[in-house]
């Protein structure tokens, strides 16, 4: 068993996948039209993995879901980078607002922006 498939709810999935592609540098895997919104998916050029699904928030459940997470800094997706000083160094360059510096917590080196997170083990 592995996980194909993984969901991040974006408001707005043209700039998502905008932000995903250009400033992550992962890139679009599926984009199959469903009425106003799409399954699109984007992937890691870096290894075989899966597929995250840039589901839009629109759902009722969703709004407060997020909400509650991000009050409670729990993070809403996780991403593992080899360096995440130098990762955190590319983002804030592209203009990404970090709230979060690296820091080591023994086990791993963390950085978090508002919305997204970087980990990697130590």
């Amino acid at each position: 068993m592995r996980i194909q498939l993984t969901s991040a709810y974006v408001d707005d999935q043209r700039a998502a996948l905008a932000f995903y592609t250009d400033v992550v540098g992962f890139t679009k895997h599926h984009g199959i039209p469903l009425g106003s919104d799409s399954w699109l998916t984007a992937v890691s050029p870096e290894a075989a993995g899966p597929e995250l699904l840039l589901e839009p928030s629109s759902h009722p459940a969703v709004k407060p879901h997020r909400d509650a997470l991000v009050a409670d800094s729990i993070p809403l997706a996780q991403f593992t980078v080899d360096d995440v000083e130098a990762e955190h160094a590319r983002l804030m360059a592209l203009g990404v607002t970090l709230m979060q510096r690296p820091m080591d917590i023994g086990t791993a080196v963390i950085a978090a922006s508002t919305t997204r997170a970087a980990t990697s083990s130590t």
